[in-house]
């Protein structure tokens, strides 16, 4: 287990540089939306989905878009997976400050946890038209 560090902040945005350094990134191809549906009515879960959360009125899942999703917001997606025992408490906060310094617009991430790959990993979305100059401001904090 990891244990959450005390630190400065000037501690903090050297550890998350080391931490996004080291992250496995992946840039999922296509686009993607939120499809809904009524809370009473879970969605089915396929081999594209790539996350489902619900509130108390409906469900919403991460797909790729298709003909049938008429007036959708469209994203871009990549995600981090992080190395076992690496602290990357704070990084969703870090990174998405970043992101909003840069792009002027603002990212939605969805986390879920895989024990046998690090355990907590990140799904993150942000405007498609702008996928491309994120990944490119991850890969200048990845080597800087």
């Amino acid at each position: 287990m990891v244990s959450v560090s005390v630190e400065t902040p000037q501690q903090t945005e050297e550890r998350l540089r080391r931490v996004i350094a080291l992250a496995e990134i992946v840039v999922h191809d296509g686009i993607w939306c939120f499809e809904e549906s009524p809370a009473d009515r879970p969605p089915a879960l396929t081999g594209d989905t790539l996350a489902v959360v619900r509130d108390s009125e409906s469900w919403s899942r991460l797909v790729p878009l298709a003909q049938e999703h008429r007036d959708v917001e469209q994203f871009g997606i990549f995600s981090f997976h992080f190395p076992p025992e690496l602290d990357n408490s704070g990084f969703v906060g870090w990174l998405a400050t970043h992101l909003k310094t840069e792009l002027g617009t603002g990212v939605f991430v969805i986390c879920g946890s895989n024990r046998a790959r690090g355990g907590i990993y990140d799904y993150w979305g942000c405007p498609i038209d702008l996928v491309d100059e994120a990944t490119a401001i991850i890969n200048a904090l990845r080597t800087s």
